[in-house]
């Protein structure tokens, strides 16, 4: 499902933060979330550490209307997202997602922000990664990416039609 609306106030099992490497929840998504879900979020990204760009970290949700965040780490603190680095980010998302029986996850544009990656590239890899986790053998029963405004909406859309052709009539 490709909606607009406020990644924080959706009700699945887990969302996901645009993440840094370093963990730190700043501005943008990762903001929105930090200030929406409580210091406690923060707190467990201190505790884990640093990851690599391109790996992902689960954490508890906070006051958030989910059970986790998973953190996609697709740039460096200050630094931008490349293909490599979402693409490697996700998957490791989605793998974590499975690890912790996920079935519902919303997800944002993650590098499109603070992050400068091009929307309708983003899409696509968003696509390709989503198909692989489900032929790898997730079962999740929702998936939402929650963009910011309707301009997203196209690219998502034609985005998915190219890697899931027969979803065209159930995106909305």
């Amino acid at each position: 499902m490709i909606i607009t609306g406020d990644l924080v106030e959706q009700e699945v099992d887990a969302i996901v933060n645009a993440a840094n490497n370093d963990l730190v929840l700043g501005g943008g998504v990762a903001g929105a979330i930090r200030r929406a879900g409580g210091p406690s979020i923060q707190d467990e990204c201190d505790a884990h550490g640093p990851v690599r760009v391109g790996e992902a970290a689960v954490t508890g949700a906070g006051a958030l209307h989910a059970r986790y965040v998973l953190h996609a780490a697709s740039m460096a603190l200050g630094g931008r997202t490349s293909r490599d680095s979402l693409k490697s980010s996700m998957d490791h998302v989605f793998r974590l997602a499975r690890a912790h029986d996920v079935e519902t996850i919303a997800v944002p544009a993650v590098g499109t922000g603070i992050a400068g990656f091009p929307i309708d590239e983003c899409a696509r890899v968003m696509a390709e990664s989503l198909h692989k986790a489900l032929s790898d053998g997730w079962q999740a029963t929702e998936i939402r990416f929650v963009l910011f405004s309707e301009d997203t909406k196209m690219p998502f859309e034609a985005a998915f039609w190219s890697v899931f052709p027969g979803v065209q009539g159930s995106i909305r």
